[in-house]
């Protein structure tokens, strides 16, 4: 059985992009075969490619994406995600306003890496549901910083923090 994860920001050009291409790179060293990671953002122009800045970001901490193509959060994409991973409150916001179907699912990334317990001694889904993540309150130490408007070393150090939670998380989520 695949488990799928799903990486939301807000355009799809940065955070989400990051997190999405950090977490493959995980198993595409030999950490697992039976995950599936997509991305969205919420307010999203689909179809375009990340941003110099977000390439450049994943270039200085060791990965590449060269097939993302931004895509907008919608029924048919958030549907098969066991998992929902977001970077602000306002990403929490919209999930819940126009997607509630997936806001049992559907946490921060720092509040995910921090309190998913690890398996196998229950399936991924009971884990998350004890989270309570429909109607936890999002935390200011939840938030990764868009670095959208900032320079190269912003887009880097987001780079950075995305890459210390998405190891952190992964060896949680008990797929092999």
């Amino acid at each position: 059985m695949t488990t799928n994860v799903l990486f939301v920001c807000t355009g799809n050009a940065a955070r989400s992009v990051m997190g999405a291409a950090l977490m493959r790179s995980h198993f595409e060293n030999g950490h697992a075969t039976d995950v599936a990671i997509t991305s969205a953002g919420t307010h999203s122009i689909p179809d375009l490619p990340m941003s110099v800045r977000t390439k450049g970001a994943l270039d200085a901490v060791g990965v590449e994406d060269l097939g993302h193509r931004s895509s907008q959060l919608d029924a048919d994409i958030a549907a098969p995600a066991d998992l929902v991973l977001v970077f602000e409150p306002m990403h929490i916001i919209w999930v819940r306003r126009h997607l509630p179907e997936i806001a049992d699912r559907t946490g921060s990334l720092p509040r995910i890496a921090r309190d998913l317990t690890a398996g196998p001694v229950a399936t991924l889904t009971e884990r998350i549901d004890a989270l309570g993540l429909a109607t936890a309150d999002f935390e200011p130490w939840e938030e990764v910083v868009d670095p959208a408007g900032g320079d190269l070393p912003d887009f880097i150090e987001a780079a950075e923090r995305i890459a210390e939670l998405v190891a952190d998380l992964v060896p949680k989520l008990g797929v092999s």
